[in-house]
């Protein structure tokens, strides 16, 4: 099993990253996590931190058809997915595909797109194709949504729907860095021409690569059982509507994976399941009306609750 293959994958992608973004290495790591699973990501957090430039460097560094969607209130569905439009030359109707039909794609601000246009998503992000007028069509290899939202501001925004949040494999924060990165980027040249600047720093192959290698990173029984121990928890608790789903099971066992082979590990260990378990299950517990800062809190009380694994894995 060639472990270094993955941190190299890893590595190279950081490394450019961080030409943009300084301090944020878990933060990449995990994007690139998401990135590897086949998932997409939920970027939460204030205004001028950092998260459509991370997102736009992030898409710079894998390579791929990339496309930004700035989401607004008067957006709709068929501006994502596409329109059937009359040809005159051919005197047949045609269809134009919309920005969806790429493989990565930047939905800033996507609160502030109504539900209807917002569930425009799923079909593509669960099952990675899009139905319009009676056709079916697949999405590009590999597919992935990186969003943003700010939490602080409600006015002219839609909570998303529970069942789309329930399609982000994480959510995640930038949060602000340090004085002194702060102060290396005020004084830098602006970061969208640095952006710009990037190229890929790994291949498809590479990709395809790295994901065969993690599938078979090993999670033991009683490893596995952890996972369900805190699942399971999730789905008792009176004080809100709903536990976590078992895609949010499957998220957190891929995850952890990807996340062992990342650290040079054969094999999952439940200290992986605590590094990851808080972005990956806390926004799909509760409603909406659940704060962030209150699930996340919930979920790390569990992990203090819940005995961790002590057998061999």
């Amino acid at each position: 099993m060639n472990l270094t293959a993955v941190q190299k994958y890893r590595d190279s992608i950081m490394e450019n990253c961080e030409k943009v973004i300084l301090g944020k290495e878990d933060v990449i790591e995990k994007l690139i996590i998401c990135f590897l699973c086949g998932g997409h990501v939920l970027m939460e957090d204030v205004p001028g931190t950092g998260k459509t430039m991370l997102m736009r460097a992030f898409a710079a560094s894998v390579g791929g058809d990339f496309k930004r969607i700035q989401f607004t209130p008067d957006l709709l569905p068929s501006d994502l997915t596409g329109i059937q439009f009359y040809n005159q030359k051919t005197g047949e109707f045609e269809f134009r595909p919309g920005p969806l039909f790429s493989q990565l794609i930047l939905a800033d601000e996507i609160n502030r797109a109504t539900p209807r246009t917002q569930s425009a998503l799923l079909e593509a992000m669960e099952e990675k194709q899009i139905s319009a007028d009676g056709k079916t069509m697949k999405m590009a290899d590999p597919f992935m949504v990186m969003a943003t939202q700010n939490p602080l501001e409600s006015y002219g925004t839609f909570p998303l729907p529970e069942a789309q949040t329930d399609r982000f494999f994480m959510r995640l924060a930038m949060g602000y860095m340090n004085r002194d990165q702060e102060k290396q980027i005020i004084a830098r040249r602006p970061a969208a021409q640095i952006v710009n600047e990037l190229s890929a720093v790994v291949t498809k192959q590479e990709t395809d690569e790295v994901r065969n290698i993690i599938n078979t990173i090993h999670v033991s029984d009683a490893v596995a059982s952890y996972i369900m121990d805190l699942i399971d928890l999730t789905r008792n608790n009176t004080h809100y509507e709903k536990g976590v789903s078992v895609r949010g099971g499957i998220a957190l066992y891929s995850a952890s994976q990807a996340y062992a082979a990342m650290q040079g590990r054969e094999y999952v260990i439940p200290e992986d399941i605590k590094h990851l378990a808080v972005c990956i299950l806390a926004h799909r517990i509760g409603s909406s009306a659940v704060s962030r800062k209150e699930s996340e809190s919930y979920i790390r009380d569990l992990l203090d609750q819940v005995p961790v694994p002590v057998e061999e894995v």
